[in-house]
């Protein structure tokens, strides 16, 4: 990707060394990458998902909250150059910021106006309006106080744990969280959220499947038009990205961790779905070819 000559994004909050000993918040909300994800890669890292399936649902994991903020404030700051300067923060805040060139440009011709979402820099613990968040959980999006969450750590596991490497396979799945953004710009996150509370939980998941793959479909949306516009592709990418995709379909992840396959516990589509829905996304680079849900009812 030619990610560097690119501005940086002015909405990324580095609190990396900073965000020990949180706790509390009520549980988490998760969008994005989600339970399935977190729960593997809990179990990768050695992490006790029952513990992290606790923390979820409020318990909070037993630990102490220092501040209002989430951070704890007698942890010193990262050193200016070291740590707010590392490579990994600024290609983040340089993905951060072609996203919001994209959507404010996209939104701008349907009439709309784009809410730019901040995004966390945290490791290993942070608090979102959604709850307290551990990075094995993965990356998230919270719709409470519209900030994407992310522990650089995690690229490290999705490389090494999910064989997606590439600097395009991580701009995905910033991208993917940034479409959770737009799907709560657009009001669909508060209409799905609403019908899943009447329906039965097989058809609640489904639905929430179906947010996750037009989520993919949007982040392929970001791609095509950063492309058109920057020419930010290089070869290969494209390829990095549908790897990155397929590599955590939930048929992979089930088979991979249990040996079996049950579609009915799908939280994100299978390997061919987050596939053909990035690429139907990377391919038009038309937000109305990502309507998964009238496509769903065909």
């Amino acid at each position: 990707m030619r990610w560097r000559d690119l501005r940086r994004s002015q909405n990324v909050e580095d609190v990396r060394g900073r965000t020990r000993g949180l706790g509390g918040g009520g549980g988490l909300k998760i969008g994005g990458l989600g339970l399935l994800v977190m729960l593997v890669i809990a179990w990768f890292l050695g992490a006790n998902p029952l513990q992290l399936l606790a923390l979820l649902a409020g318990g909070g994991g037993g630990l102490t909250v220092p501040s209002e903020s989430g951070i704890d404030e007698t942890a010193p700051p990262a050193t200016p150059g070291a740590e707010a300067q590392d490579e990994g923060a600024q290609f983040v805040s340089a993905i951060l910021a072609d996203t919001e060139d994209t959507w404010n440009e996209i939104f701008q011709k349907n009439g709309r106006q784009y809410e730019e979402p901040r995004l966390v820099l945290f490791t290993d613990v942070v608090r979102s309006a959604c709850g307290t968040a551990q990075s094995a959980m993965g990356p998230f999006y919270c719709p409470l106080d519209q900030k994407v969450y992310i522990d650089l750590g995690f690229y490290r596991d999705l490389e090494q744990r999910f064989g997606a490497a590439g600097d395009f396979a991580q701009a995905y799945v910033i991208a993917h969280e940034v479409g959770h953004h737009v799907q709560n710009q657009l009001g669909i996150a508060e209409r799905v959220h609403a019908q899943k509370q009447q329906l039965p939980e097989a058809q609640a998941n489904a639905l929430s499947v179906l947010m996750e793959l037009q989520a993919d479909c949007l982040a392929g949306v970001w791609a095509n038009h950063a492309h058109e516009a920057r020419q930010l592709l290089e070869q290969g990418d494209v390829e990095e990205g549908l790897r990155a995709a397929a590599a955590i379909g939930d048929d992979r992840i089930q088979r991979q961790t249990q040996g079996y396959v049950v579609p009915e516990a799908f939280t994100h589509g299978s390997s061919e779905q987050r596939v053909q829905w990035f690429r139907r996304g990377l391919e038009t680079g038309d937000t109305e070819a990502c309507d998964t849900f009238g496509e769903s009812s065909r």
